[in-house]
């Protein structure tokens, strides 16, 4: 009976075993992170707060209100996912905790303590903006209805207006379909649509918000022509043999229209709103031919959708940016935007990165304000090839004018004095010819294999690049080629690449 039970007890855990043997080393990750559903709610709506705990056992603190206001619901739940990359694996345990309460004002959600596998960890602090309702009261009557309206009506070239489209739907009211819903024509504007629609509860009806950012391009009197949309209504009319409605009635629904003066704008502006500037530089010393980052933040209320940040021109450096990474999000009835832009300066000797300034002028001070990006100096140390290649050139110069790198020993002149090879010798290692020559012949076949491969594919001057970026130090051909492929990718048409050279270029590094 004893050795039975043991039998018993072996097939139980003789699959945990190899289960740990199998995952030994499996990587745990405990974190905790607090998150709002949005961070701008329609007073008299619900936020939720989710409070997501990463590890195998987590207590969340029993929260009941939050900055006052009480909570009116709370869910959790749970799930386990398990992750391999390059042989490691991981588990990953999480619990979500999940707050539902009516802020009454804006408010800030504070800091909580959860405490995962014995250790506490806590969550960063939050703001919660509440905003009370733009619809216009007219939505509240009817069953269904459709405005527009503008934060401004009166501009100038450059300054952002918000325009919103307002959907309302009364709450006993059931679409058979989606509504189908056609924006206004905003013509002579540069148009950004916000891509989070918001939705809350006005009196008894439901409020879609649409909500465009429009960017006047040039002065004048501009009309935007309604939105129009056709609602799905079940058709009453017509019932099953099961008593129910079946079929649709499309009824349309037209806005208002709009009108817009623009004004010009101050000739020596280079940015309309209220901004400020920010530049850091990875470092002021580098080695020949090394990159150096500079990054320059453009932040502040107004639109920087449209704009473009001159490049650098400095003699005797490659210059070389990204496309710059603009944000944009509407709070209330303000438009905040994030404009980053990052450049690479490559050299081979000193350089300094010249000062610039950008002009703002703010419409609703009237006012004007000049943004510096200061200028930096970097130091270029020569690196030890430069330096060896500068020697090598001096030692080497002879009456042609040629550096001789690869010097092969010579010959014997008298072919007798080659060194004789027995028979014996011959004779016992025949064998390995025929292995040579059989390597050789699947080496080159899978020479031409690969090589056919990359034949097949369609060559990028931005790959190339990236492959001999890395090399630039190690062969003054392959830092001409890379200034030339910076070059061309900035824009400058003069530039003429061989694509035979740049790809057996490319070949020796691949």
């Amino acid at each position: 009976m004893k050795h039975k039970t043991l039998k018993v007890k072996y097939r139980v855990l003789l699959p945990l075993w190899v289960f740990v043997t199998l995952f030994t080393g499996l990587v745990y990750a405990d974190s905790v992170e607090a998150v709002l559903s949005q961070k701008e709610v329609v007073e008299g709506n619900t936020a939720q707060l989710r409070i997501i705990a990463e590890g195998d056992r987590a207590q969340f603190p029993n929260i009941t209100q939050i900055d006052g206001v009480p909570v009116l619901g709370r869910s959790q739940t749970q799930h386990t996912s398990m992750q391999v990359i390059n042989g490691n694996s991981s588990i990953t345990h999480t619990t979500d905790l999940i707050l539902t309460f009516v802020p009454t004002k804006s408010m800030q959600i504070p800091s909580y303590s959860v405490t995962i596998d014995g250790k506490v960890y806590h969550t960063k602090p939050l703001t919660l903006k509440v905003v009370k309702s733009t619809a216009p009261k007219s939505l509240e009557s009817g069953a269904y209805s459709l405005k527009m309206s503008a934060n401004k009506t009166h501009v100038i070239v450059g300054e952002p207006l918000v325009v919103t489209v307002y959907f309302a739907l009364r709450n006993n009211i059931r679409l058979s379909d989606n509504p189908q819903y056609q924006r206004p024509e905003f013509k002579g504007f540069l148009v950004k649509e916000i891509n989070d629609p918001k939705r809350y509860m006005k009196g008894d009806h439901q409020i879609t918000e649409l909500r465009y950012v429009l960017i006047p391009e040039k002065p004048g009197n501009y009309h935007i022509t309604p939105a129009t949309a056709k609602i799905g209504l079940a058709d009453t009319s017509r019932r099953d043999i099961f008593g129910r409605f079946f079929g649709t009635i499309w009824k349309p629904i037209v806005s208002n229209a709009l009108d817009i003066k623009v004004d010009p704008a101050p000739q020596d502006a280079d940015l309309i709103g209220h901004f400020y500037v920010d530049s850091t530089l990875d470092k002021n010393v580098t080695k020949a031919n090394k990159p150096v980052n500079l990054t320059i933040t453009i932040e502040g209320d107004g639109s920087l959708e449209d704009y473009e940040m001159p490049n650098y021109e400095i003699d005797g450096v490659t210059v070389y940016s990204d496309d710059a990474k603009v944000t944009t999000e509407v709070i209330g009835d303000k438009i905040k935007s994030t404009y980053i832009k990052k450049f690479v300066f490559i050299a081979d000797s000193d350089f300094t990165i010249p000062e610039q300034t950008l002009k703002a002028y703010d419409p609703q001070s009237k006012s004007s304000k000049t943004l510096t990006i200061p200028g930096y100096s970097v130091h270029v140390e020569a690196s030890k090839h430069t330096a060896a290649s500068v020697s090598s050139n001096v030692s080497s110069n002879n009456e042609s004018g040629t550096v001789h790198s690869n010097i092969t020993p010579p010959k014997a002149d008298n072919p007798q004095e080659a060194p004789a090879v027995s028979g014996a010798s011959l004779q016992s290692s025949w064998w390995m010819l025929v292995l040579a020559f059989g390597a050789g012949m699947a080496s080159m076949y899978l020479g031409l294999k690969l090589r056919f491969k990359r034949a097949s594919r369609p060559f990028n001057e931005s790959e190339a690049l990236k492959i001999l970026y890395g090399h630039m130090s190690e062969d003054p051909e392959v830092e001409a080629m890379v200034r030339k492929l910076y070059a061309k990718k900035r824009g400058d048409k003069r530039v003429k690449i061989d694509k035979k050279e740049l790809k057996e270029m490319v070949a020796r590094f691949r």
